[in-house]
C-alpha cells in the first residue's frame, strides 16, 4: 500500500520528527499550513493503512511512524523499477545515469559503490 502525495508529505514531516503532535505537524508545514481538519483526515488515512499510530495523552495524540522511511522509500523504488523498466534495475540505473545532471565526481561516486557491490557479491 502506498501514500497519497499528501499523506506522504506530512509522513516526511512526521519522520524528521519522529514523535509529534497535531501542532507540531502544522507548524513544520510552509505557508499556507493547511488547516487543522486536514491534518487530522489525513493522519487518520495513514492510520487506517498502517503508517503511523499515535499514544493519547490528555485529551492530545502524539503521533509517531510505524515505517521506516528506508523502507518505504526501497519498496517505491522496487514498485517503480518493475512498473516502468520492467523489472529491470539495469535499466532503472542506465536511465538515471542518462536522464539526470550527474557530475563527474557524482558518477564516479556511483561507480565505486558498484563495483563495491560486484565484490561482495
Amino acid at each position: 500500500m502506498s501514500l497519497s502525495k499528501s499523506e506522504e508529505q506530512l509522513m516526511h514531516l512526521l519522520w524528521e520528527q519522529e514523535k509529534a503532535y497535531m501542532n507540531d505537524l502544522i507548524a513544520a508545514y510552509p505557508d499556507p499550513k493547511p488547516a487543522q481538519t486536514t491534518i487530522a483526515t489525513l493522519l487518520k488515512r495513514m492510520r487506517d493503512k498502517g503508517f503511523v499510530d499515535y499514544t493519547q495523552e490528555g485529551r492530545a495524540r502524539q503521533y509517531y511512524p510505524l515505517v521506516e522511511k528506508q523502507s518505504y522509500f526501497s519498496k517505491q523504488m522496487k514498485g517503480m523499477i518493475q512498473n516502468f523498466f520492467d523489472n529491470s534495475a539495469a535499466q532503472f540505473a542506465s536511465f538515471f545515469a542518462k536522464e539526470t545532471d550527474l557530475s563527474k565526481e557524482e558518477l564516479e561516486s556511483l561507480r565505486k559503490l558498484i563495483d563495491r557491490e560486484i565484490k561482495n557479491k
